[in-house]
């Protein structure tokens, strides 16, 4: 565990809705920084467009749709590098993607998985829905629905990829995969389980509160997209 009487920061930024190539070479890019020190632990959240994504362990007929339904419904395809099976990512739901140096915290992949679970646990219950952990599979549950998904690459105890938390999510687009390569199980969102649509933005409050709480950090600062990319995509 970290020396509790380290000062502990990180760079917050709201990357807004973005092309998943184009966080991935970002993140890849501040990855590298944060295993040199050339920068302090950072952590973006952001929005994709309609995104089916496949980490390394994935089974490839967990992609229900064919490539004519993909192209129609304008979904993007990548194998990616994180660990987990299928995952959605589109509009309405948040994705988080902390930098972290676990060094200075704990270097512990299994307790960093169950730190970002916490995190959203805490803010599902500033909404009144009580979660809990699936022992069989990483994530947050509501009853036997799943309303967050996490994977997650450590290397040199740094972390990448993340979390994605479905907030005003259109859960049709599940239906094209078999979510995390399990088939008796649903997925679901604040706006499915509280019957109306969620503030993106201060869910967004939320989780960058939870997540300082939660990691043990004592501030961090906001910085703006224009920081760190030249180009960011708007929603169509």
């Amino acid at each position: 565990m970290a020396n509790q009487s380290t000062y502990r920061t990180f760079d917050y930024c709201d990357l807004g809705f973005i092309d998943y190539q184009q966080a991935w070479d970002l993140q890849k890019e501040i990855f590298s920084k944060r295993t040199k020190d050339e920068i302090c632990d950072t952590f973006f959240m952001l929005e994709h467009p309609h995104t089916y994504t496949l980490g390394k362990v994935a089974e490839k007929e967990n992609l229900i749709s064919s490539e004519d339904q993909l192209k129609e419904l304008g979904v993007s395809v990548y194998e990616i590098d994180r660990g987990g099976d299928i995952t959605y990512h589109g509009p309405g739901q948040i994705v988080g993607y902390p930098i972290i140096k676990l060094s200075d915290w704990k270097e512990d992949t299994h307790e960093y998985l169950r730190g970002l679970e916490e995190v959203i646990m805490k803010v599902c219950a500033d909404y009144g829905l009580e979660t809990h952990r699936n022992p069989k599979y990483t994530g947050v549950w509501i009853s036997e629905r799943k309303i967050a998904a996490i994977g997650i690459k450590v290397s040199r105890w740094t972390t990448m990829h993340g979390f994605a938390f479905n907030v005003n999510t259109d859960l049709n687009y599940f239906s094209g995969i078999i979510p995390c390569g399990i088939k008796d199980k649903e997925v679901t969102s604040l706006k499915h389980e509280l019957g109306n649509e969620i503030s993106i933005e201060a869910v967004k409050e939320k989780l960058v509160e939870k997540f300082k709480e939660v990691f043990a950090y004592h501030t961090y600062s906001v910085k703006e997209k224009v920081n760190y990319l030249t180009t960011v995509v708007d929603v169509p």
